[in-house]
């Protein structure tokens, strides 16, 4: 890959980093359900409007926003809002890669190679490692729903694979159509009026800016990135870049918000991290080891 290119990567994994903390200090101002519906809502359009109907089954980008936009993001969100640290969400959130592998063995029938199951094991090692000190008193629902996002985009991701080879930006926009209705009326039912009004009318900076940011760097560029490498190098050349997100995000976390993460979560952590990188690395790693 060349030096541009790696630095381009590097680029996506900062944003993506960063956008937890964005986050956090979003649902300070902006209720979680609504200020996931805004993303949405922006990060459609009017982008939608310059880019392709994704050539796929609209069943298929209907199930894909909804699971993603909805079930995924707004359990993230909420998660957040109620006390999940930034910077331990972007590292449990990767979970989503093993979920990925369980759903695709399930409903695909894809058998997962020996190192997947291993990096898996390993990675649920941590998690549980990370969830010890957490199963008791107001950390368990944060713990829980960040799992359970993690759970809903690895069935984005099998949605996604049904799509085929197409245009991921495209598809992710024209998605993106889907979740701010369903997102607004849970946000009217669940947050209230009373909250939603003020939140709207006196959007200040901070609010605004978070919006957009998870708009735009977040989605259009970060996405329209990601999808411009993996047209110009193989998935295993790209995909060990998402490795640093969880770095970036607890990096970011600490030296913005000042999180700190209690020993036996950096433990767990370097855990999941370690899964993840058996995970991405073991299948060329057993490669080399077959004889010739």
């Amino acid at each position: 890959m060349p030096l541009a290119h790696v630095l381009l990567a590097l680029v996506v994994t900062l944003i993506w980093g960063f956008n937890f903390i964005v986050v956090k200090v979003g649902v300070g101002t902006v209720p979680p359900l609504l200020l996931c519906g805004l993303r949405f809502l922006f990060a459609a359009l009017p982008t939608v409007f310059f880019l392709p109907r994704p050539q796929t089954d609209w069943r298929i980008v209907g199930s894909y926003g909804f699971v993603l936009g909805v079930v995924k993001f707004g359990l993230l969100f909420t998660a957040i809002a109620i006390g999940m640290p930034a910077g331990l969400a972007s590292l449990v959130l990767q979970a989503q890669a093993f979920f990925t592998i369980l759903f695709a063995a399930v409903l695909l029938r894809e058998k997962p190679g020996p190192h997947q199951i291993l990096g898996g094991l390993v990675a649920c090692l941590g998690l549980i490692l990370i969830a010890w000190p957490r199963l008791t008193g107001s950390d368990v629902l944060p713990f829980l729903l960040t799992v359970a996002a993690a759970a809903a985009w690895g069935v984005a991701n099998i949605i996604s694979k049904r799509a085929g080879r197409i245009d991921m930006l495209a598809f992710v926009v024209w998605a993106s159509l889907i979740p701010p209705i369903p997102l607004f009326a849970l946000s009217f039912w669940l947050e209230g009026w009373e909250r939603i009004a003020p939140a709207l009318t006196h959007m200040d900076v901070t609010a605004i800016g978070a919006v957009a940011y998870l708009a735009y760097p977040t989605t259009i560029v970060g996405f329209g990135i990601w999808g411009f490498l993996l047209s110009r190098h193989s998935a295993a050349t790209v995909a060990p870049f998402s490795l640093l997100v969880p770095i970036t995000g607890i990096a970011c976390a600490s030296l913005i918000l000042g999180e700190r993460m209690l020993p036996v979560e950096i433990l767990g952590g370097a855990v999941i991290v370690s899964g993840l990188a058996i995970n991405t690395f073991g299948g060329r790693a057993l490669q080399r080891l077959k004889p010739a």
